[in-house]
């Protein structure tokens, strides 16, 4: 067959735009003596893998067991498209289809094979291609040892992350910012600061995944200590980071934080993408700035169930009752279907605006009309705006159907919900069986402040001074408080009886002279 017919059948198989057109071109490679051309059949399986229907795979599986000596580059383009399909099953067939016929996987193989075994959640499968790639000496390879160090840490494997990491002679910024974001992902924070610090090169990816690991896990302070830290080095935020910095401005009340950086966004004209927008829509909520939440929101171009969850919380968490199931009936309209985040806070927003009726009413659409199940945290809202509003029968019967199904943890839920809400209307005899209840489900001082808070109020001193004696005896501390203030764009954080603040002998004398101007 002429150079020329080969060429037009080479070209045909990169123009293919449907499975139909593939079979045509093959047959076509066929009679033109490309049937065994190893260029033309990884052609055929490159189309296969990016084509988005899955029958142009089985196809590919078909082609593929036809071929008699395989090289590494069909089997990996098979391999990526499995993986991408996810036919996680195949995938690893394809691999143990090259080890029974002697071949070596490379460079490439691997890190295929290895986020396969993490898709399939099977850390016993990733330890085994390890070994293969022990025997194979591919550990050298940057790319083997980065997916190995992923593969470890999606699994929570951090000793053996670890030691991958200090095993590969050469490390690049991904390996340190894989590794930083699995000691993140445990709640070590520590090992991932100290990690952080030694790493040579620190680019925008590896202080991203610093401020997320603060942020995932509460450390909002350093979570804005961190990005100043950045920016002070001239590194330019990205939407992660900028997402990361509203989340923890939102949780500290840190408000100029968060106007700067959305201040930053429109002189970058930056257009809001959802991710972004509901970051902002949050962070005004929890700041009180309901209006510019709103601005935000309806200046959204796009807007996606998260979004709406985002606004109608914030109206609830800021006693904007109607107002969050006003907004409720426009997603409905809109046709944005709700998820059991929506239900929350709307059943947030009858606790706090005392509509225990329309939360009922509520419950039953969720129930009847959008099929969802309630669950623990579901059923803490719906006891709590019931016992807010004095419906302490309907309370108790419900958490008495929750008894019989539920867990202790999401018990305790619902008997602390109903231990709060007697507080609030003084139902003595009821909150002592709820802390009765609470205190023989899970360890904590909550139960025994509320009732000998409830104690003191209704003027019964000396149960309370016997709550108190128990807490002392059973060894269970009280929680300190814990408050936060932001000056000039810092979070300053006080801790109840601690006295570590730089400023604290100021405060104290400025406190003193402030009594005095009082008395």
């Amino acid at each position: 067959m002429s150079s020329t017919w080969t060429g037009r059948c080479l070209s045909l198989l990169e123009k293919c735009k449907n499975v139909k057109q593939l079979k045509q071109s093959h047959a076509l490679s066929i009679t033109c003596g490309l049937g065994d051309n190893n260029y033309a059949l990884s052609r055929l399986l490159a189309f296969c893998s990016s084509h988005p229907l899955l029958d142009s795979l089985s196809y590919g599986f078909k082609i593929f067991q036809h071929i008699q000596q395989p090289t590494n580059c069909i089997c990996n383009t098979l391999i990526k498209s499995c993986l991408l399909k996810g036919q996680l099953i195949k995938t690893i067939q394809v691999y143990t289809h090259m080890l029974v016929i002697g071949m070596s996987p490379d460079n490439y193989t691997l890190p295929y094979v290895l986020k396969a075994s993490v898709s399939m959640g099977n850390d016993r499968l990733g330890e085994l291609i390890h070994g293969h790639g022990l025997k194979l000496g591919l550990l050298f390879d940057i790319f083997v040892g980065n997916t190995l160090i992923g593969m470890y840490t999606s699994f929570d494997k951090m000793e053996d992350a670890r030691y991958v990491f200090d095993e590969i002679p050469y490390r690049c910024v991904v390996s340190w910012t894989v590794l930083i974001s699995g000691y993140a992902k445990i709640g070590d924070v520590h090992t991932a600061r100290l990690m952080f610090d030694e790493a040579p090169v620190k680019d925008r990816g590896l202080w991203g995944s610093m401020v997320s690991g603060y942020v995932q896990n509460n450390c909002f302070k350093e979570g804005l200590e961190i990005f100043r830290l950045m920016q002070s080095v001239g590194i330019v935020p990205d939407e992660a980071i900028f997402v990361g910095i509203l989340c923890a401005s939102a949780n500290l009340g840190a408000l100029n934080i968060g106007i700067w950086v959305h201040r930053y966004l429109d002189k970058m004209k930056l257009q809001l993408s959802v991710r972004l927008g509901t970051a902002l829509i949050d962070m005004y909520a929890k700041c009180g700035k309901l209006d510019l939440a709103e601005k935000v929101f309806y200046e959204m171009p796009e807007r996606d169930t998260i979004s709406w969850n985002a606004m109608i919380s914030g109206l609830a968490m800021n006693g904007e009752g109607e107002l969050a199931l006003r907004l409720f009936l426009e997603m409905e309209i809109d046709g944005i279907r709700p998820d059991d985040i929506t239900f929350i806070a709307l059943f947030t927003a009858c606790s706090y605006s005392g509509m225990a009726f329309e939360g009922l009413r509520l419950l039953n659409s969720m129930f009847n009309v959008y099929k969802i199940e309630p669950q623990t945290k579901h059923y803490g809202c719906i006891i709590d705006f019931l016992s807010r509003a004095g419906l302490f029968e309907e309370a108790k019967k419900l958490i008495d159907r929750m008894s019989n199904s539920s867990c202790p943890s999401e018990e305790a839920v619902a008997w602390r919900a109903l231990l709060s809400g007697c507080h609030g209307h003084g139902q003595i005899e009821l909150a002592e069986v709820a802390a009765e209840r609470l205190v023989r489900l899970e360890r904590h001082s909550g139960a025994y402040v509320l009732l000998s808070n409830l104690y003191s109020a209704a003027g019964r001193y000396d149960s309370a001074r016997k709550i108190r004696g128990t807490m002392m005896r059973r060894g269970i501390e009280k929680m300190p408080g814990c408050s936060s203030v932001e000056i000039s764009g810092v979070v300053h954080e006080f801790i109840a009886g601690e006295k570590q603040h730089p400023q604290m002998e100021c405060i104290h004398s400025i406190l003193e002279i402030m009594n005095k101007q009082l008395d």
